[in-house]
């Protein structure tokens, strides 16, 4: 079997990271790719270490049953399933279905009090989930996956990475620390938040410290809108569509840039002016789907949603390969054109 080695760039975005569970799960399944390393932020740093412990753990088949146990927790674990109404279809209508009123309570009180009032215990089923399906010193000594962890410093607003040798439950859960419903997490006397809010997800560490090629973005946000938000709904969304991809966006017109300009030059490249000119970059989303959700539904926990959301990056991923396996290690599946400025 030809076997294809990649790195993994894993977007976050609360419980529509169950949409990369999909993607993740038809890769390993697939058996032709390799995992080199895999970056990632908030939702998309679960995503990362779990799937590298399971890996390490068990192998491939490892790694889609620690991903099934993490992502039925986190739906099934109160207070997320008490907060849940689990009475909507897969799809269609279920999609837009509506809040539970206790979640929907909830996110409206955090415009006007701080998690420090609101949640004075600083109480986190996660910590629980990943003190339970975890051994961190096995994954630190055994792991053999580059891991890139984003985390953003509150005292400075800058990016701070976890690799491999660095992770610990701390480190994990400080990757998806929403400032608006957990206090930060404090690792060696620095405060931390969401590394979605500086790098979502980080992709300059895959390519400065992997060897492959070939980087494959999972992402989770929708893609530009038609039509300008009106509403104060729609605005807040769109503010915070743009706010988690802004990075992203950034990133990767600056890589673009600099490959184009290494493509230009013929004589003394160095190593990474050679590294970006056999750089391919792919990428593996539904637009569509993820623009019938709301942000809203980032907060919900309810299993229909959840196997929703992995039905479809497993079917997405599926059309992926069928389409852009033979491209790996070839050139880019995506128009790099259309990401300059």
């Amino acid at each position: 079997m030809q076997k294809k080695i990649v790195t993994l760039g894993l977007q976050g975005g609360g419980s529509h990271g169950a949409f990369t569970w999909g993607v993740l799960d038809r890769l390993l399944e697939d058996g032709r790719i390799g995992i080199e390393g895999i970056s990632g932020a908030s939702a998309g740093a679960m995503n990362a270490v779990v799937c590298a412990h399971g890996f390490t753990i068990g192998g491939r088949e490892g790694a889609r049953q620690a991903l099934q146990d993490f992502w039925e927790a986190v739906a099934f674990k109160a207070p997320f399933h008490s907060m849940a109404e689990d009475t909507s279809p897969l799809v269609g209508e279920g999609l837009q279905a509506s809040t539970a009123p206790a979640l929907k309570a909830l996110l409206f009180l955090t415009r006007f009090f701080s998690p420090y009032q609101l949640n004075p215990f600083d109480v986190n089923p996660l910590r629980d989930i990943l003190v339970s399906q975890l051994d961190f010193e096995r994954l630190r000594s055994d792991c053999r996956m580059a891991l890139f962890i984003a985390a953003t410093r509150v005292s400075t607003g800058t990016l701070r990475l976890f690799r491999t040798r660095e992770l610990t439950l701390d480190a994990l859960l400080a990757s998806a620390c929403l400032p608006t419903l957990h206090h930060s997490i404090e690792i060696d006397g620095e405060a931390y938040w969401d590394g979605g809010l500086t790098a979502n997800p980080p992709v300059l560490p895959l390519l400065h410290q992997c060897s492959s090629s070939d980087v494959v973005l999972v992402l989770l946000h929708p893609s530009p809108t038609p039509d300008t938000p009106r509403t104060a709904d729609d605005i807040s969304e769109r503010l915070s569509e743009i706010g988690f991809s802004a990075t992203l966006s950034t990133e990767l017109q600056a890589i673009t840039l600099a490959k184009q300009e290494a493509a230009r030059g013929w004589f003394s490249l160095g190593r990474y002016e050679r590294k970006l000119r056999r750089l391919h970059l792919h990428s593996i989303d539904s637009p569509e789907f993820m623009g019938q959700l709301s942000s809203l539904s980032k907060a919900r926990r309810e299993f229909s949603l959840i196997r929703a959301l992995r039905e479809e990056g497993k079917n997405q991923a599926g059309a992926w390969l069928e389409k852009n396996f033979h491209h790996i290690g070839v050139r880019s599946s995506i128009n790099l054109d259309r990401l300059l400025p």
